[in-house]
């Protein structure tokens, strides 16, 4: 896989992306003695946004590998991972196949720009897409399709680990806590792997009564580095009623937080982070003087409120 990796992390300079990410100084009246910086992995790229690259380059360079010329993965109607999934094909030579759960409806914008970035989306209905994983879904697609390398919904695989783990190295200030949204663990399995002792992740869970996330992080580990680390957790308080919903108390925090800082977050992953750390900061669960690093992993689709 060695070469076709040098390929790989050359076409970050090639592709224009913002590594290291900005480290943002966040200050706010209502931290109460503690240090909040804001890791801006949003700003990585235009397309390819927060942890987006971060999990898919390592896939990439074990596609090159495996001489795959089709990637197809998974997501739903709002997917920021098919977005970004299409981008990354379209700039690295890939086609892409999208499979979108539930039936065709109008198209949004996200769908619009994975088609513009030349994704064919095939729809699949719910009860099939929840076992998209059995063999029988995927020999299915592979009869319709052709042959494709699969990379699973979210991208979260033992390739997302080492990308992921690559955000803490960036990371030059001191540090005593980093806490980023979960949906698949991927992010979060890479971050807590890159951790130097007396430092703690905290995932912050965007689904609803998703306790087999603690499960899947430690999968992701063990695959990829073959030990599991205990200097995370998951809290799971903070969903707003499940994937991508919106509670009152969410939308007046974005708000908010919008009006004192001037910078508008998705509701869908970094909004509940947001919203999470500042009640914990509220609830004293960080000491005083805790230095807190949150990553901002990816920003609202255009258009969205």
């Amino acid at each position: 896989m060695a070469p076709f990796l040098g390929k790989v992390l050359v076409r970050e300079l090639e592709l224009g992306l913002q590594l290291p990410s900005p480290l943002q100084d966040l200050h706010d009246d209502r931290l109460a003695g503690v240090r909040l910086f804001l890791k801006r992995d949003d700003l990585i790229h235009p397309e390819v946004t927060g942890n987006k690259w971060r999990k898919l380059k390592y896939l990439l360079a074990d596609a090159c590998a495996s001489r795959a010329s089709t990637l197809l993965t998974f997501g739903g109607a709002y997917s920021n991972h098919l977005r970004a999934t299409a981008a990354v094909g379209r700039m690295c030579g890939f086609t892409t196949i999208g499979v979108v759960r539930g039936e065709e409806e109008p198209h949004n914008a996200m769908l619009d720009a994975a088609m513009s970035d030349g994704m064919q989306l095939h729809y699949m209905d719910r009860a099939t897409y929840r076992r998209k994983a059995d063999p029988e879904v995927i020999d299915a697609l592979h009869r319709r399709f052709g042959d494709f390398y699969l990379v699973p919904e979210g991208g979260s695989t033992e390739f997302a680990v080492p990308g992921c783990r690559e955000l803490v190295d960036e990371i030059e200030q001191p540090f005593d806590v980093i806490a980023c949204p979960v949906g698949t663990g991927g992010t979060l399995a890479g971050i807590a792997a890159g951790l130097a002792p007396g430092q703690r992740a905290l995932g912050v869970s965007v689904l609803k009564g998703a306790a087999s996330l603690d499960d899947d992080v430690r999968s992701l580990q063990l695959d990829a580095t073959g030990r599991v680390v205990g200097n995370w957790s998951i809290e799971h308080r903070f969903h707003c009623g499940g994937f991508a919903r919106r509670s009152p108390e969410l939308d007046e925090f974005l708000g908010d937080f919008d009006r004192r800082h001037g910078l508008r977050l998705d509701h869908v992953y970094v909004g509940k982070l947001m919203l999470a750390v500042f009640a914990l900061i509220s609830e004293g669960a960080f000491a005083d003087g805790s230095r807190v690093v949150a990553v901002v992993t990816g920003r609202p689709p255009a258009g969205s409120g």
